[in-house]
C-alpha cells in the first residue's frame, strides 16, 4: 500500500484494493492511492497499463471489481448515479488534455457555466468566474474572445478557472499538459503544481510525461495492476 499521508482525516482520495479487468487482462489488482489537502500527486505508466481506467474508476464512471474509493470522506463505489454525479460535480474540478470548452463561447462564460450548472446565483457566479481568470493569469483581452481564439495556454487557464470554480476538494489533471507547447507547457504545470497550497485541495495528475511527474510532491508509475513510488531522479532506491 502506498501511504501518502500521515493524517487520515486530511485525506480528499482515499482509494484501497481496487481492482478491474477486462477479458483476459487485470488492469487494477489491489491498487492504492491517497491524496490529502495541499498535496500532489503524479501517476505515469506505460502505454496500456491502465492509466486512463484508473482515473475513470477514480471519478465513478467505470464500475471496479472490487474496492473502495473515498472522495472528501465519502464512499462513491455505494452511491447510485445521481447522487454520484452530484458528489463529483460539488468535489472534483477536471482538467482534459485538450480543455474541453465550448470554443464559441468567451472564456468569461465558459468558467460561470460550470457554477450555474451547480445552482450557484447568476451574479454570483459571473463575478466568481471573472476574479478566477483574473488570478489565474487570463487577461481582460483575452475574456473579450471566443475560447476558440485562445492560445492553448491560455486555454489551459481557463479550463483550471473552470476547475476551481465550485471549491472542489480534489483537482484532477489528465494529461493536462500533454497537448501544448514547451513554454505553455512548463507556465500551466507551474500553476497546477501552485494550487494545492493556495487552495487547499489535493491535486492527482495522471500523465505520461516524466518532467511534469517529477514536480509532484508523489510520484506513483502504474505497472502490473499496482501503484508503486517511481524512483526520483539521481535516487538509488
Amino acid at each position: 500500500m502506498v501511504l501518502l499521508s500521515p493524517s487520515p482525516a486530511e485525506y480528499v482520495l482515499e482509494a484501497t484494493g481496487l481492482r478491474y479487468e477486462i477479458p483476459g487482462r487485470r488492469l487494477l489488482d489491489g491498487a492504492d492511492l491517497r491524496v490529502a489537502a495541499g498535496q500532489s500527486v503524479a501517476v505515469t505508466g506505460p502505454s496500456g497499463s491502465g492509466k486512463s481506467t484508473l482515473l475513470m474508476c477514480l471519478l465513478g464512471l467505470q464500475q471496479l471489481k472490487s474496492g473502495r474509493i473515498e472522495i472528501s470522506g465519502r464512499d462513491i463505489t455505494a452511491m447510485r448515479s445521481g447522487q454520484l454525479a452530484r458528489h463529483r460535480r460539488d468535489s472534483i474540478g477536471m482538467v482534459f488534455q485538450f480543455a474541453e470548452l465550448l470554443p464559441e463561447l468567451p472564456p468569461l462564460e465558459n468558467v460561470a457555466l460550470a457554477a450555474l450548472l451547480a445552482g450557484q446565483n447568476r451574479k454570483v457566479a459571473f463575478t466568481r468566474a471573472e476574479d478566477l481568470l483574473d488570478e489565474l493569469g487570463v487577461g481582460a483581452a483575452a475574456r473579450d474572445t471566443a475560447t476558440a481564439d485562445l492560445s492553448g495556454g491560455e486555454r489551459q487557464r481557463v479550463a483550471v478557472a473552470r476547475a476551481l470554480i465550485n471549491e472542489p476538494a480534489l483537482l484532477v489533471g489528465d494529461e493536462p499538459t500533454g497537448a501544448l507547447d514547451e513554454g505553455n507547457r512548463d507556465s500551466v504545470a507551474s500553476l497546477l503544481f501552485s494550487l494545492p497550497q493556495r487552495w487547499s485541495c489535493g491535486l492527482l495528475i495522471v500523465t505520461h510525461d516524466h518532467s511534469i511527474a517529477e514536480r509532484a510532491d508523489h510520484h506513483l508509475v502504474l505497472r502490473q495492476g499496482t501503484l508503486q513510488a517511481a524512483e526520483r531522479e539521481g535516487s538509488s532506491l
